[in-house]
């Protein structure tokens, strides 16, 4: 069964272009150590909910939008083994110190996902 990394973070408008492209490179990394799909959406209809929703759930900011995210996988194993060689890629590693995307880290969230019901 398929499994699933989903991320949901905060995005400055401003920043929209250079994340683009940080998205794009992180994409077709995921994608060349084994990824199945690599997918980043960018909120169209979002509107913030009156107990839950997905700009509240990022504490979304004036100027902000709300991207969703997720890499498809064979399975957690699979998952596992891609996400290490991902994170010791020397083309992300400007990414992962302080400061390397244009976004709060401490309000974006994600986890994995195993296949629940597929039709």
């Amino acid at each position: 069964m398929a499994y699933v990394d989903g991320f949901v973070l905060p995005l400055p408008t401003s920043s929209i272009e250079a994340y683009r492209a940080q998205a794009q490179l992180a994409g077709a990394v995921w994608r060349e150590h084994g990824a199945l799909e690599y997918r980043e959406w960018i909120a169209d209809d979002v509107p913030s909910g009156e107990h839950t929703s997905f700009p509240r759930s990022v504490q979304l900011e004036e100027g902000e939008t709300v991207i969703l995210a997720w890499a498809v996988y064979e399975s957690r194993a699979h998952r596992d083994a891609v996400n290490e060689k991902v994170m010791n890629d020397p083309r992300l590693a400007a990414m992962m110190q302080p400061g390397g995307v244009p976004f709060d880290v401490k309000r974006m969230f994600f986890g994995g996902f195993e296949s629940f019901v597929a039709l």
